[in-house]
């Protein structure tokens, strides 16, 4: 098998300036991308549009099944401009937060910013944290429109940078008018993936699984974790992470709210979650931040991207890395290589997880005992999965194994949905093209003749005793490659 077969671990992969042309991302596709991110932060509807095409261009040209997730912007809370571009802050001055200053009209004083709300949830005492808490500001005086700070932690500030509070709990709607508006220009790109920022409740989540109903998308959600007060509590982060498909380790701004020695158990923690509730995980933000301009990771950055593979992620994700950065291509094979790393060790290849839980249906009692079975069988080189939902072979990538996941199926939509499943390699196989009695066979030349499997080996197969039913798997069988 080829590294990329034998990786498990996904790599999302942000669109940009650096990698949006059709041969850039042919380029990714061969470094190892399986899922390629659009952050509605920037861009129109009809660009985002044609790069989704190229995308979809580039996949069938390469043979890969791959997901775009659309990452829509959010209630990002930022300063306006400064007249000078930025200026600079020292300990003990006195700074002023002014929604009468013009858009651009910022100076040493004070400066306009973008959410008026804003003021509601502040208190006389609060820490607020601009440009990922490189600024620190002491709220003294709540005015109707403005706020009084003292500098607690000085620098250069420059325009258009982000507000946080520390600890958390400024109050904004997870969707806003905007990305109301994104949502409805989605069936322009039909993507796989819909990733809603600074979640506070399952109710955002279900606000915007009904406004994708209303544009006939069938769309899984990502629900990105970014809030402190969100991770604060096990109820809500529980609901959010049962009404999502999937969620995000948001490293940026919830490392901001909650400091970034917190962050290191959260994120272990919300893997951990997500994998036991059967929801996808992506870790994201600054994996390999230095490549933006060095050709090279550091040993830091490795690290950080293995860790998240031992806890078990789907996906890690690039950011400005691949959008902007000098060495996209690079930076993919850089991740690749440090995520292979991490799975040879044993404790990403074994699982005991579930032992002891009551299975809820046929479906997952097949797919729970495939993965053990093959674990604990040598000859077993593969696993595959007739699927028409994707169900099956996200279950059994909740387990961790060091054996591929075979997930075949002639559903477009179901196998570029599978490219977010840790160890999941979907394929299109049409089931229906032949008889009955022959898909098993098939289904096992097709995989020897792909180079997937050798004469010798044992597949792990599972199915539906009545194929074409989704939620139907019943069946598990071990066959012999031959």
């Amino acid at each position: 098998m080829s590294t990329k077969v034998n990786r498990r671990t996904k790599i999302v992969a942000t669109i940009g300036p650096a990698s949006e042309s059709a041969e850039s991302i042919g380029q990714l596709l061969e470094a190892g991308v399986d899922v390629f991110r659009l952050n509605f932060s920037h861009g129109s509807i009809e660009q985002h549009a044609a790069v989704a095409e190229r995308i979809r261009k580039q996949s069938a040209v390469h043979g890969r099944y791959v997901g775009i997730l659309a990452d829509l912007q959010g209630p990002k809370i930022r300063i306006s401009s400064f007249s000078n571009g930025s200026i600079k802050l020292a300990v003990g001055d006195r700074f002023r937060l002014d929604s009468g200053i013009t858009e651009d009209g910022g100076d040493q004083h004070g400066v306009s910013f973008t959410y008026l709300p804003m003021l509601d949830s502040l208190h006389s005492g609060d820490i607020l944290l601009l440009d990922d808490g490189r600024i620190r500001l002491r709220v003294d005086d709540i005015e109707k429109s403005a706020v009084d700070c003292t500098v607690t932690v000085g620098g250069k500030l420059g325009s258009r940078k982000g507000i946080n509070r520390l600890g958390g709990g400024i109050a904004a709607p997870a969707l806003t008018e905007k990305d109301i508006e994104d949502i409805a220009g989605l069936g322009r790109i039909a993507p796989d993936y819909v990733a809603i920022s600074f979640v506070s409740s399952l109710e955002d989540i279900e606000h915007a699984k009904s406004l994708l109903d209303a544009q006939d998308l069938s769309v899984a959600v990502i629900a990105k974790i970014e809030r402190a007060e969100v991770v604060a509590d096990d109820d809500i982060l529980n609901g959010i992470i049962k009404a999502s498909d999937g969620v995000m380790v948001a490293r940026g701004d919830l490392g901001v709210e909650v400091g970034d020695a917190e962050l290191i158990g959260i994120q272990k923690d919300l893997i951990s979650r997500a994998r036991r509730m059967d929801r996808l995980v992506i870790t994201a933000t600054q994996m390999m931040e230095s490549m933006i301009s060095s050709s090279m990771p550091t040993r830091a950055e490795v690290f950080d991207v293995a860790n998240a593979v031992l806890d078990g992620t789907d996906a890690v994700m690039l950011s400005a890395e691949t959008a902007v950065g000098e060495y996209p291509v690079e930076v993919v094979k850089a991740m690749a290589d440090a995520a292979l790393g991490a799975e040879r060790h044993p404790v990403a290849r074994t699982s005991r997880y579930r032992l002891e839980r009551q299975f809820a249906s046929p479906q997952e009692t097949i797919a729970m005992s495939a993965i053990y079975a093959a674990n604990h069988y040598g000859n077993v080189r593969g696993i595959a999965s007739l699927t028409e939902s994707g169900t099956t072979p996200l279950l059994m990538s909740r387990l961790s194994s060091g054996l591929p996941i075979f997930a075949l199926s002639n559903k477009p939509r179901t196998l570029s949905r599978l490219s977010l499943c840790r160890g999941v390699i979907p394929l299109y196989f049409d089931a229906s093209s032949f008889e009955h009695e022959d898909i098993e066979v098939s289904a096992i030349e097709y995989l020897r003749d792909s180079d997937l499997l050798s004469q010798g080996d044992s597949l792990l197969l599972t199915r539906g005793e009545v194929m074409g039913t989704p939620g139907d798997t019943n069946i598990m069988k071990i066959l012999p490659v031959s």
